[in-house]
């Protein structure tokens, strides 16, 4: 079978419909229509009965006790932006300062900083070198203002796992809310909401091989009860923490999604961690001057980010763009020219984080594609090191920053 171009190696941005999710969905689009909130005919049973099945399906996946802590929402970003909001206001009696950490992505950090113009504290807590947030960082931080605590499950540029469960008993022990943005992490590895501590939880169906425009917040009911304001009036639809009509064909979708995770995530998590170490291999065994990003071992199985010392990201990416879809950053900050904060927030410096490419396999890529990814990554940095008088240098020994490039 021969290659077919461009490859994708951008599933952190999103994924392709899995070809079972959409047969799931089409018959909601045309014969089963109804509106899931009209309860007195069977269209609407019909659609509720699908939507409720989804939110069963979604709650396996992350080990939620009870279906109807799933609030369903149009993504991840509205998710994050209804639990960082919705706790901000409906526990400002108790207290206005959030924990949260350097590397969140942008949804995460823009909310925010939102809420600190409004009045709100937030720490946002360092990382080291390798990505990870030290559990007694985010203890020193609290206060007896704090209502939050809001820490990614794993990063979407580096895809080092955080120690969620630590977090989550630390959260409990103090009485405050833990909240994490999973939309990395859930469907590619075991997430539980009940064992880690989790609280609030958002998600999306994109991520993980479902449509775009649905994501999903779980809300914990008991022990203890969370509560939200919503962000979004209306008719009170998901129980009055989202109101708008909950799209079926798209809830289907996530729900199927969300089943075929469950039921093939540990496989798939082997293989692609398999591929992810191949192309690693491939690199790191043909080029120097190579840095892996983020934590070595505690990260996610598919995403892959290195820095190549002496060429630009963007030159790399434009020699493969045609062959490949890779990133220089995060899908909400690939627009800008800035190197990545998530990368800076690591201690690299601003040559390297300008250097730094992820990678990001998933459900359909191959060993074929992985292998002719590798070697056009080779040759393209080769090219583009011949051409680089920096490197010639410091391959003959000469230190770069000592360099004064300005004429007396």
């Amino acid at each position: 079978m021969a290659l077919k171009l461009p490859i994708f190696m951008d599933s952190p941005s999103t994924t392709p419909v899995d070809p079972r999710v959409l047969e799931t969905m089409l018959p909601y689009f045309t014969e089963k229509f109804g509106h899931p909130s009209s309860r007195n005919h069977p269209f609407g049973w019909e659609a509720e009965k699908a939507v409720d099945q989804a939110r069963e399906q979604i709650a396996k996946l992350i080990g939620a006790r009870d279906p109807k802590e799933i609030v369903f929402t149009s993504g991840g970003t509205e998710s994050i932006n209804l639990a960082l909001k919705g706790i901000a206001e409906m526990y400002r009696e108790k207290g206005n300062h959030i924990v949260t950490t350097a590397i969140e992505q942008r949804a995460g950090l823009d909310v925010s900083k939102r809420l600190e113009r409004q009045g709100c504290m937030v720490t946002s807590v360092p990382v080291g070198q390798d990505g990870l947030v030290d559990v007694d960082e985010i203890r020193k931080a609290i206060t007896d203002k704090t209502i939050l605590i809001s820490v990614m499950f794993a990063n979407n540029e580096i895809g080092t796992i955080q120690p969620i469960a630590e977090i989550g008993k630390l959260a409990k022990e103090k009485g405050i809310v833990f909240h994490t943005d999973a939309t990395q992490a859930v469907g590619k590895i075991p997430v539980d909401v009940e064992a880690m501590g989790i609280d609030l939880l958002s998600c999306t169906a994109h991520l993980i091989y479902g449509p775009k425009g649905i994501g999903a917040l779980y809300v914990r009911r008991k022990s203890p009860r969370v509560r939200i304001a919503p962000i979004i009036d209306g008719g009170g639809h998901e129980r009055g923490m989202r109101s708008g009509t909950v799209p079926v064909p798209l809830a289907v979708g996530f729900g199927k999604a969300a089943e075929i995770c469950t039921e093939v995530m540990s496989e798939e998590r082997t293989r692609l961690k398999a591929l992810r170490d191949k192309l690693q291999d491939r690199i790191l065994s043909s080029l120097d001057e190579v840095f892996l990003n983020g934590h070595p071992e505690k990260r996610l199985p598919h995403i892959l980010n290195v820095s190549f010392a002496y060429v630009e990201g963007e030159s790399v990416l434009m020699g493969v763009n045609k062959e490949g879809a890779i990133s220089s950053g995060s899908a909400c900050t690939s627009s800008t020219l800035e190197p990545s904060y998530v990368i800076a927030a690591l201690g690299v410096d601003s040559e390297l984080a300008h250097s730094s490419i992820r990678f990001g396999l998933h459900r359909l890529n191959t060993e074929e594609e992985v292998d002719y990814i590798g070697t056009r990554i080779v040759e393209v940095v080769k090219r583009l090191r011949d051409m680089s008088p920096l490197y010639e240098l410091a391959k003959e020994g000469v230190d770069i920053k000592s360099i004064n490039w300005k004429a007396e």
